[in-house]
């Protein structure tokens, strides 16, 4: 009987951690299986896009949001960026077609359009670019000489982009521009590029200033001709005057020698008035008539005409007037 209970407490000890054991490996099981439940929660970003294979292959794509992928199935192969990215590659050293060596860098500014063609087009996306732009770039610099590629990082840019853009487009990329940033010509080259840029600024100032001499003298000499023509003017206006105050100088001298000699007539017309308002005899006519002919004698006249009979009055005043008349001519 002893023995009996005996056994029978330890069957039922023996039950008891078996269900201890059972409970705790139920728990650890639950607790794995919350785990990878957690583990297979994922959460894509704005800007990102996830590509998801199953048992190897390409399954799908995950935008924005929440995702839940089936545990040990599913895969996440990569996470990519939407944003547009920019590269700046190293320099590449580049032969231009005249020969010459320089280095030039290049930045790139890319955005994925395709998020499955940017997983399985090619293996390194951005290290590809970085080839295909220093082989480009290589192409482009080979046509054009070193001052058509010092002058031209417009047109490098542009076909640059163009090409790099039509490359891309399956690795579902699109290249939104591409810069030069850096062109470095040889230290020769350099310095002969400065040299010939310091000759070009002085014969720039050289031309300069001849010009502003050039100018100066043209000003110099156009002031000279003005002076010269604002004095002649003068001169002339000064001649107009004084010859407009000779001329008015004399036609005031001959205004009054007419006046003076109408006031002698007036003179000789009111003598001879008061003479034949006086009503003179033939004894004084006659002194007169000798008076006259004795100034006329004593004149220029070359001719001298006296009457017979001087005592007639009549006859020495025609003598007179007959001695005047040529003494005049």
């Amino acid at each position: 009987m002893l023995n009996f209970a005996l056994l029978a407490n330890e069957a039922a000890s023996e039950g008891v951690n078996g269900g201890v054991i059972a409970a705790i490996i139920l728990g650890v099981i639950v607790f794995i299986g919350i785990i990878i439940l957690i583990s297979c929660v994922k959460v894509t970003g704005q800007t990102e896009k996830i590509i998801v294979e199953r048992l190897g292959a390409y399954h799908t794509t995950w935008g924005t949001g929440i995702h839940l992928k089936a545990p040990f199935v599913d895969k996440i192969a990569c996470r990519i960026d939407m944003k547009e990215q920019v590269r700046d590659f190293p320099p590449q050293s580049v032969i231009t077609k005249d020969n010459v060596t320089m280095q030039i860098d290049t930045i790139v500014f890319f955005q994925v359009t395709d998020p499955k063609l940017y997983a399985y087009g090619v293996q390194d996306p951005v290290c590809a670019i970085e080839y295909l732009s220093a082989t480009t770039l290589r192409n482009i610099i080979g046509d054009l000489d070193l001052d058509a590629t010092l002058t031209s990082r417009d047109i490098i840019n542009e076909k640059m982009r163009k090409i790099l853009d039509e490359a891309t487009d399956p690795w579902g990329i699109k290249v939104n521009r591409v810069e030069v940033k850096n062109i470095l010509p040889p230290k020769d080259i350099r310095e002969a590029m400065e040299r010939q840029m310091r000759a070009e600024r002085e014969k720039r100032e050289k031309v300069l200033l001849a010009e502003a001499q050039k100018q100066s003298a043209i000003l110099v000499a156009e002031g000279n001709k003005e002076s010269m023509i604002l004095n002649a003017e003068a001169e002339k206006e000064s001649t107009i005057r004084k010859a407009e105050g000779e001329a008015q100088k004399l036609l005031d001298m001959k205004k009054a020698e007419a006046e003076g000699i109408r006031l002698i007539r007036e003179a000789e017309a009111e003598g001879i008035k008061m003479i034949r308002e006086a009503k003179p005899d033939n004894a004084v006519l006659t002194i007169k008539g000798y008076e006259a002919l004795g100034k006329v004698a004593d004149g220029k006249a070359t001719k001298i005409f006296a009457p017979a009979n001087l005592a007639n009055v009549g006859s020495l005043a025609t003598a007179v007037a007959e001695a005047v008349k040529k003494t005049e001519e």
